[in-house]
């Protein structure tokens, strides 16, 4: 039985799991899973590891916590400096990141002239993964956290207006918790606006809500997920 799975911490929410099920079942893939490996802290990743699974996937909050475990990373995995994907050669752990691949992909088609700068909320793995997806698209970017440079509470009406993407990269939102949502000014958002939520779970967040009512372009981050997984199952078959 090859084994592939998800690293992450209270991950019971996550979509992976079902969707390698019904790929390896719709692509007859046989002898195949796909199981959480749901654990607390890094301390018991050496137990996954010495398990000789085919390959893992990485999700909050280890994306960048796991990198000193493995033994290399891709060139993308690098620049970025967060893992999503493990590939496992001859016992060598190597690290990839396919969620800029996934988010790149998932927001091209929206991208509309007046898209030129995007706000992305949060500063961990993912954000990085969103970041390095839109330097590649030439868009630039501002980073919004609760203790960084820019804070949530510097958000004026003008950076609002000046900044057409606005990205979650936050867990706020996540089922169960479906009444958080990042605390920016949604009253400054307007029809020009494109917001985007890498949260799937539920399909319609808190943020999206809030952005929609304002006349704002909405997307989810489940179209993300299945190309970043189909990016992951290429690695690991490769």
């Amino acid at each position: 039985m090859k084994t592939y799975g998800l690293i992450g911490k209270n991950i019971s929410y996550s979509f992976s799991r079902q969707y390698f099920k019904e790929k390896f079942k719709r692509d007859t893939i046989l002898n195949s899973q796909y199981v959480n490996f749901d654990i607390d802290n890094l301390s018991y990743i050496n137990n996954i590891f010495n398990q000789n699974n085919k390959g893992y996937n990485v999700t909050i909050p280890y994306k960048k916590e796991i990198i000193p475990y493995l033994d290399s990373l891709d060139f993308h995995a690098e620049k970025i400096g967060a893992v999503n994907t493990i590939q496992i050669v001859n016992e060598k752990k190597i690290g990839f990141n396919t969620d800029w691949i996934g988010f790149k992909k998932s927001l091209e088609p929206l991208l509309k002239t007046h898209h030129k700068q995007a706000l992305i909320l949060g500063t961990g793995g993912a954000s990085k993964a969103v970041k390095y997806a839109l330097d590649q698209l030439q868009i630039k970017t501002l980073i919004v956290s609760r203790n960084g440079k820019i804070t949530y509470k510097d958000l004026s009406k003008e950076i609002i207006k000046n900044h057409t993407i606005i990205i979650n990269c936050t867990p706020l939102g996540t089922a169960p918790n479906v009444d958080q949502a990042p605390e920016i000014p949604y009253e400054y958002i307007t029809h020009l606006h494109l917001a985007h939520d890498l949260i799937y779970n539920p399909e319609l967040t808190l943020f999206l809500q809030k952005c929609k009512e304002q006349g704002a372009e909405i997307k989810n981050g489940l179209e993300m997920l299945h190309i970043q997984a189909e990016e992951a199952w290429k690695i690991w078959n490769s």
